[in-house]
Formats: structure tokens, C-alpha cells, sequence
């Protein structure tokens, strides 16, 4: 590989005391959804004075600056998500949130941090890029499409040749890189299921038609359709996470809903998962004479990654940091991504970085969306490093698209 590793380990090195102080920075003042006017601010300022190109779009307050090389060659993505968690933060750092209801509890202060100073590194490097570097500083990746939206808006057009995007993680051994190819994250759909039976007394149920009983069998049934019509090799994840009916303890309901959320880590089994749980629903409500109106709100896609993209990860991060830079994970996980977004544009991957705290045990210490979580704020370097060094190895000739 053509990746000059002790460069890319050195310019981590020396931008990690700005990263740190951006990250503390977005860190306090968490935003939540699509427009984060603080935290753009604050990216705009770190960006200011180098030599890129800035666009923004109508849908969202996201930025995608780029940096044009001296050769027309190929152009990349890296990619860093901006948005908070709906969370009340219990870490006592010094530098905790103070927007009470918001909180960094998945890392994307870390990740802006990083490809910020992988922006800087690489604007001061400008004449080694065999062609340009997109850096997308994207909102909304909490479940508010913000990726999809800054493809709407034109920002990622033409389409990248190739995409990069690193995910902090408290449950890995700081520095540590993982991936895989193929679905690295599942799909992510929301359910709302709704039951409309015939209120009345409590006392006199056989005068009423009850829709408790039949939500409760609804949840047991979905739970059935999974492990009996979908494949364990190509699974789903069916989760009602919240019931409601009724007012008090002596009137039976009009009606009750269920909520809930569907994983696949396919199109064919999310498809299949859909016409069940419609299919499900309806049919056990009408089996005691009532009926059930099914809302399923489609989400994120499967993050997919490209095997070719995943491999060159996997060779840079060994190259960067020797055989323990890198682990190959052995399945996928159950979360949703909105990157998936991108990678469905252009052949790409997502990695993880190990980022357990100091003194902590990565094994057992609070995960991503817990409001005590807390990382390692030194692990930055490795990724700003690794942004780096992916950038310049997908524009050379040791990625073949």
C-alpha cells in the first residue's frame, strides 16, 4: 500500500488536543435533529482558513466541504454525524451537556471531532490527494433520515466513487478497529398497531369486545411468525416496546395500540417481516371480531458494505497500527445507520472504533445511548489517522472499483 503510516500516525497525533477541545465543545451544547445551528458553528470555525469548498442544502443545517487535489482523479467520502440523543446526561465530566434533554450518548461529537481534524490533516497535505476528498458533516442521523435528506438536496452529487465513515464504540478496546463486509447493521422500521374493539364494564366483558387481550396475543403472535416463517440465517428482530389502552381499572378500552420496531439484515426478509406482521395483526383481530389498522414507518436501509472497501480498511488499519489494529467481526449487529444511505450510492464501508474508557473494562462499561456512557477521548487520534490514510489509499490505485 502506498499509505505512509508513520505521517498519518503523526498528524493524528498533533490534532488530537483540537479534537478534543471541539469535541468538548459540541459535547456541552448537544442539539437534537436536523438543524444544529450551534454545532455547525462550532465546524465551521474548525474548518476555517483551509482550502475547501463548502455546500449546504434546504433539508438540513449539514455541511459538505471539499477538498479538491491536484490530480482530477477519483472522488471519496468520509462522513461524521453531528446530531444528539434525546437523553438527560449523567456522566459528571466537566464538560457535560448543558441543554438539559440532549446529550452526546453516541459518540457523534467524537465523530465530527475526528473528521474535522482529518480535514485539517489532509488540507496540509494537500498535494499528495490524487483527487478529492468530500467531507460530509451530516445531522439527523438519529432516526431523522439526515443522510438521505443531504442526498435529496444534491449535496453528494455527482456520487462519490468511494465512502468511509468510522462509528465510535465504549465496547471495544480503545484504538481498535472492526468491521466486516457485507450487512454490518440491520434496517430499522417503526410499528404502530392499532386494535378498535367495543368498550364497557369491566364486570361484564362477554358485553364488550375487549382489545386488550387481543394486543397482548397480537405481541405473542408476531414473536411466533419470526421464529417459525423467517430464516435464522437471514433473521428479523420483532420488539413491542410500549402498550397502551385503556383509562382505569373498571372500564374495558374502545381501543389499545402497540409500538414496536422491526430489524432485518436483508430487503427480501424486511419485505417478508412487513407482509407478516400486517398479515399477523389483522387476522388475530378478526379472529375475535375485531380490527386492527397496521402503520409500519420504513427507516434506515441495511448498512451493506462493500467487500472491496472493508478490505482496504482492514489493510490500512493493520498497516497504521500492526494485526491488533484490526478485528473482523463475526456477525452483524442489530442497530440501523443511516450511512446505509450513502453506501446504497456508492461502494463503501463503516468501521468501528474501539474507544472503551481508560481504566474501564470495555466488556462491561455503559454502552452507546446510556446517559452514563464515557469514552476514550485519546482513541481519537487512531481516527483521525485512519480517516486519513483511507482517504488517500481509496484514491490510489490500491482500491479497484
Amino acid at each position: 500500500m502506498r499509505v505512509d503510516a508513520e505521517t498519518w500516525i503523526a498528524a493524528g497525533e498533533a490534532a488530537l488536543p483540537q479534537a478534543i477541545a471541539l469535541r468538548r465543545a459540541i459535547h456541552a451544547e448537544p442539539e437534537l435533529g436536523l438543524d444544529l445551528p450551534k454545532t455547525t458553528a462550532k465546524v465551521r470555525a474548525a474548518l476555517a482558513g483551509l482550502p475547501l469548498e463548502i455546500k449546504e442544502g434546504a433539508s438540513t443545517s449539514g455541511i459538505m466541504a471539499i477538498l479538491r487535489g491536484p490530480a482530477n482523479g477519483r472522488t471519496v467520502l468520509l462522513r461524521g454525524d453531528m446530531d444528539a440523543l434525546p437523553l438527560h446526561e449523567d456522566t459528571g465530566v466537566e464538560f457535560a451537556s448543558r441543554h438539559e434533554g440532549a446529550m452526546h450518548a453516541c459518540g457523534h461529537d467524537t465523530h465530527v471531532a475526528m473528521l474535522a481534524g482529518a480535514a485539517r490533516a489532509l488540507c496540509e497535505r494537500r498535494e499528495t490527494l490524487n483527487g478529492s476528498v468530500m467531507f460530509m458533516f451530516q445531522p439527523g442521523e438519529e432516526g431523522w433520515h439526515g443522510a438521505r435528506h443531504m442526498i435529496e438536496d444534491g449535496l453528494l452529487d455527482p456520487a462519490p466513487d468511494a465512502a468511509f465513515a468510522l462509528h465510535i464504540s465504549p465496547n471495544m478496546p480503545a484504538g481498535v478497529f472492526a468491521g466486516r463486509t457485507g450487512p454490518l447493521l440491520a434496517s430499522s422500521d417503526k410499528l404502530r398497531i392499532k386494535v378498535i374493539g367495543r368498550g364497557g364494564h369491566a364486570s361484564m366483558p362477554q358485553d364488550a369486545l375487549d382489545p386488550v387481550p387481543i394486543l397482548c396475543e397480537i405481541v405473542t403472535a408476531l414473536q411466533t411468525f419470526v421464529t417459525r416463517s423467517i430464516s435464522v440465517f437471514d433473521p428479523a428482530v420483532i420488539t413491542i416496546a410500549r402498550i397502551e389502552a385503556g383509562t382505569t381499572d373498571n372500564v374495558i378500552p374502545e381501543d389499545g395500540r402497540l409500538w414496536g420496531t422491526l430489524r432485518t439484515l436483508s430487503e427480501r426478509t424486511r419485505a417478508t417481516a412487513h407482509a407478516g406482521i400486517r398479515r399477523v395483526a389483522e387476522h388475530v383481530a378478526a379472529a375475535h371480531g375485531a380490527t386492527a389498522e397496521v402503520e409500519i414507518d420504513a427507516g434506515f436501509p441495511v448498512t451493506v458494505c462493500d467487500g472491496r472497501v472493508t478490505d482496504l480498511a482492514r489493510r490500512t488499519a493493520t498497516n497504521l497500527f500492526g494485526d491488533g489494529g484490526w478485528v473482523t467481526m463475526a456477525h452483524p449487529m442489530m442497530g440501523a445507520e443511516d450511512f446505509s444511505y450513502v453506501l446504497h450510492r456508492s461502494p463503501g464501508a463503516m468501521a468501528f472504533l474501539g474507544a472503551a474508557p481508560e481504566g474501564g473494562d470495555y466488556r462491561t462499561c455503559c454502552a452507546l445511548h446510556s446517559n452514563r456512557m464515557v469514552l476514550s477521548e485519546a482513541a481519537m487520534a487512531r481516527g483521525i489517522a485512519m480517516h486519513c490514510a483511507m482517504a488517500q489509499a481509496m484514491l490510489s490505485n490500491d482500491l479497484e472499483l
